[in-house]
């Protein structure tokens, strides 16, 4: 149960004033709806005042006081998630991270950065490229997102496929928990079998157990070239079977992502990028592959051609200028945007052994047709992850608002059934948590549970995700 939360008062208002300064603290109503939003549909809760600390000790006298005076806080950074993880559902203060965005240190001996959570996925990434390091979790928002962020959810993107997600990036964490003290969780090493592992109990926790004021990454040696194919399916079960095939080949793309026919076709519509499709094609797979030896990439190239003729493909566009990658790229970047604007939608993150990518993609169809939507398939097929837009289209409102929560949970049956879980990437937030009984067991839930006790005992760290 929540506890019954306090509003803010003037004297709260001048208290956070005290602390970070008349400057930094918003309650008008235009910032207040511009923060009631993130990515996700069409939802919107309203904060009653929104923060910008610029430090952990500003942040930790913020929310010792929120904590005294029993206040929710909502931590959030550039609000481009998709599971309702910024939203401040039971309105108080949404502290935001945006002025924590400043790249520490780069320890190029030791191949390590330490960073806040306010700098943007893209302006890291490049900055470590210019010293020919490489930090490789590439969400779909990385010219927008936040590291914090990043952390928040454990993004992914298609690289993950070779090189893992955010997780696997993470050395060290600096923490504000709920009660206002400041710790570490780790330490700055590759090896670390001391306690508990805080750091990566951290990562994927969705701003309900501290919140992030410095992290220092991991970084590996960039690799000098790349080349990537695009390769069009008669069928699109016929290409999710090719995708465990290309593996079982011993072969190893860095990026395998899959997209459906009305994916590319949206995504076509939606930007600049032109483009024909042959009329019997109805999905693509987007194959890259990265190394230091351009000859090596292009016999392996060569190999996935051979794996994938099998399975009734078209002509191969081969990519291997940045121009060509880059249009390919925009393509399969372009489609979440291009769903979103096309159609009132849900998008659901299931993620299966790569295996059972047909199954799953079968299935989902099957369950569209019973309850009569439509949807729209794509993700990044390597790992398993498949991103479902369902489609309003024709349904009726009634259908919509009462019927699609028992197809969701179908959906999310299966998935679970094929080996998988309910979320890959986007994290659980505020509207998948309904859901976390197919995932987990009763006992495993409670485990959860106590562990936002024992971080948070007044529950008003980001209220209203994951379990709470």
């Amino acid at each position: 149960m929540i506890k019954k939360y306090s509003k803010v008062n003037k004297t709260d208002i001048d208290s956070f004033i005290e602390i970070i300064g008349k400057n930094n603290v918003f309650f008008d109503e235009e910032t207040l709806k511009n923060y009631s939003t993130d990515h996700t549909e069409n939802l919107s809760f309203f904060p009653e005042i929104v923060i910008k600390p610029i430090n952990s000790i500003e942040i930790s006298k913020i929310i010792k006081y929120c904590n005294k005076r029993l206040i929710p806080i909502t931590p959030c950074g550039a609000r481009t998630g998709l599971s309702g993880g910024s939203l401040p559902i039971y309105g108080g203060v949404t502290l935001s991270t945006e002025r924590l965005n400043k790249i520490i240190e780069l320890d190029k001996r030791n191949l390590q950065a330490t960073v806040e959570p306010g700098v943007i996925n893209k302006v890291f990434k490049d900055f470590v490229e210019k010293e020919n390091l490489f930090y490789p979790p590439d969400p779909a928002s990385q010219g927008s997102c936040f590291l914090g962020g990043n952390l928040a959810e454990n993004a992914g993107g298609p690289k993950a496929l070779k090189y893992g997600v955010t997780k696997d990036y993470v050395l060290n964490l600096e923490v504000v928990l709920p009660t206002g003290e400041i710790i570490w969780t780790g330490a700055n090493v590759l090896k670390n079998s001391t306690g508990y592992n805080l750091t990566q109990l951290m990562v994927g926790s969705e701003g309900t157990l501290g919140i992030i004021t410095k992290v220092v990454f991991k970084l590996i040696p960039l690799p000098k070239k790349t080349i990537t194919l695009l390769v069009p399916f008669k069928s699109a079960e016929l290409a999710c079977e090719a995708v465990s095939a290309i593996f079982r080949a011993g072969l190893n793309p860095c990026s395998l992502e899959f997209m459906e026919r009305d994916a590319i076709n949206w995504a076509i519509k939606y930007s600049d990028v032109k483009m024909d499709i042959n009329d019997d094609v109805q999905a693509h797979l987007l194959i890259e592959v990265d190394g230091n030896d351009e000859n090596i990439l292009y016999k392996e190239c060569e190999e996935i051609e051979k794996v994938v003729t099998t399975f009734d493909c078209s002509e191969i566009i081969l990519a291997d200028n940045e121009t060509h990658k880059n249009i390919l790229w925009k393509l399969r970047r372009s489609v979440a945007e291009a769903v979103k604007v096309n159609s009132v939608y849900k998008e659901e993150d299931t993620v299966v052994p790569r295996a059972e990518l047909p199954k799953l993609l079968k299935g989902v169809k099957k369950i569209g047709l019973k309850y009569g939507f439509k949807s729209v398939c794509y993700g990044h097929a390597g790992d398993g992850n498949l991103h479902i837009n369902i489609i309003k289209g024709e349904m009726s409102n009634y259908k919509w608002d009462k019927e699609l929560k028992k197809a969701i949970r179908e959906i999310f049956t299966l998935t679970v059934k094929l080996g998988g879980t309910i979320s890959g990437e986007h994290g659980i937030g505020y509207v998948q948590k309904s859901y976390m009984d197919i995932a987990f067991s009763k006992k495993a839930i409670e485990l959860q549970v106590e562990i936002k006790k024992l971080f948070d005992p007044n529950k008003i760290l980001n209220p209203g995700k994951i379990f709470i």
